[in-house]
């Protein structure tokens, strides 16, 4: 009994030196809190660290800024943001032995420059990137070669052997076969937009026309801009001809022919690339990229504008298909369609195999979201769209993690079922054929759902992306001279 009437009075007595810690704790914080406002804080900017007393050579420094340089050309060619490609030339200079080193990145030109402080001269180079390639194998492999740079496996003189080997590797499948990688794309968004059987063979071959002919006129050296003007005209004047022939039956709708192909020709376009150099503060390269996609844009618009008149000369008149089909059947068909697309973009971009499921699972997430939330939500297309992306974004940032497979694949691959086809060709549509106010609000339209699709990929990338501390400077003498 006396223990039971002590433990009670033991309990008591401990209550308020437990009171006591927690208000000593309490006091300490704020102790310290109040001496760091009276204390100057840490610079809000690290700029450059002096550099000395050793310097690298010159002869090792041009050795690691030729490695970084082509990495990055590289990178910006496949269509790899800016902010992104300047963080891995900066980490691959660091992990070299060059530390103090800057990278401007203008949209066609890289620049990289080696400071060495008052010891000795800075080293700078630049590269010219005029032309755009879409080889995701390639990709992965240069992603390959900087992971085992950043990890120790390979030196420099190693890295630059195989980034030489990875650069001028043949493509790991015939040219026709992504050919039929387009034309399986643009049969797969026809399927997608409710389209009959036969009207989505005509896609496949209309595609593949137009890829063909692109080809060879990429051989003799036209510029971009009339390019995307043939390829207008011929997916237009193509369907046209199928239409007067009498290729599709009644009841089809011959116009979802080339809204397929224009979705085609729009996947070419550094859309999210843009978006995401300007939220990065590269406004410079992000503006030379909305310059590029604004002229291959009024090019594509030329072409099917000047297609559409030549029909209604003929008296053929293409009209924009109604309303697309909805139900749950419908929705399985256009989500497995849309797997389907986004592979054919990765399988024409010479993508692995193991790529190729990634971008079907991406575009099969994509797709269905979209789908779900215009259907059961009521979500308008801008918004839906922009929902989507975001999707899609975050399975790219998660691929940063070490998934095995290029974000950019997921990226790129994920969102070309989203791509506006079907509504650009409405609004080119209303300006041949019904008036300029109509066709303006659609094309209007058009472009928001593309910046709606680039900005949710940015975003969705940004949530799940690995958080990457700044990259630390390391000691003055790292490196070999």
């Amino acid at each position: 009994m006396a223990d039971r009437h002590t433990y009670p009075g033991r309990m008591s007595r401990s209550t308020p030196a437990a009171t006591g810690g927690i208000s000593r704790r309490i006091r300490s914080a704020l102790g310290r809190e109040a001496k760091g406002l009276l204390h100057a804080g840490p610079p809000s900017m690290h700029l450059m660290a002096p550099v000395g007393p050793e310097v690298p050579g010159d002869a090792w420094a041009q050795q690691v800024l030729d490695l970084c340089m082509r990495i990055g050309e590289v990178l910006l060619s496949s269509g790899e943001s800016a902010d992104e490609t300047t963080q891995t030339m900066l980490r691959v200079a660091t992990v070299s032995g060059l530390a103090n080193v800057d990278v401007d990145i203008t949209f066609t030109s890289i620049t990289m420059c080696c400071h060495r402080g008052m010891a000795a001269a800075p080293v700078t180079s630049m590269r010219l990137v005029r032309y755009r390639s879409l080889d995701l194998t390639r990709l992965q492999v240069v992603a390959e070669i900087i992971d085992a740079v950043e990890g120790g496996r390979l030196d420099v003189q190693g890295a630059s052997g195989a980034l030489t080997d990875a650069v001028t590797a043949r493509h790991p499948y015939p040219r026709w076969v992504a050919t039929a990688g387009w034309a399986g794309l643009a049969g797969s968004v026809a399927l997608m937009l409710g389209a009959a059987t036969v009207t989505a063979l005509a896609a496949f071959l209309v595609t593949g026309l137009i890829d063909r002919t692109g080809r060879l006129l990429t051989r003799r050296g036209l510029p971009a801009f009339f390019q995307q003007v043939i390829g207008g005209m011929l997916a237009t004047g193509s369907t046209l001809a199928l239409f007067a022939l009498g290729a599709f039956p009644p009841g089809t709708q011959p116009s979802l022919v080339v809204a397929a192909s224009i979705t085609v020709l729009l996947s070419g376009m550094s859309v999210v690339g843009s978006v995401q150099d300007a939220i990065s503060s590269y406004y410079v390269t992000a503006a030379g990229r909305v310059v590029e996609i604004a002229l291959l844009s009024a090019g594509l618009l030329t072409g099917v504008v000047f297609g559409l008149k030549i029909g209604l000369a003929f008296g053929l008149q293409l009209e924009v298909a109604g309303e697309l089909p909805t139900g749950i059947g419908q929705l399985g068909i256009s989500v497995v369609a849309a797997a389907v697309a986004a592979a054919g973009f990765a399988l024409a971009g010479y993508a692995r195999p193991r790529s190729l499921l990634a971008a079907a699972l991406a575009g099969a997430a994509g797709w269905g979201t979209y789908e779900v939330l215009t259907q059961f939500a009521s979500l308008g297309p801008v918004a839906a769209t922009g929902a989507a992306a975001i999707v899609v974004g975050a399975a790219s940032g998660l691929l940063r993690r070490g998934g095995g497979v290029p974000p950019l694949v997921v990226t790129l691959a994920g969102i070309t079922p989203l791509l506006p086809g079907f509504t650009a060709y409405r609004g080119f549509y209303q300006l041949a054929v019904e008036g300029v106010a109509g066709g303006l609000v659609t094309v209007t339209v058009a472009l928001g759902i593309g910046l709606a699709l680039a900005a949710g990929v940015a975003f969705g990338d940004f949530l799940t992306r690995p958080h990457r501390t700044p990259v630390a400077d390391p000691a003055p003498d790292a490196g070999p001279q």
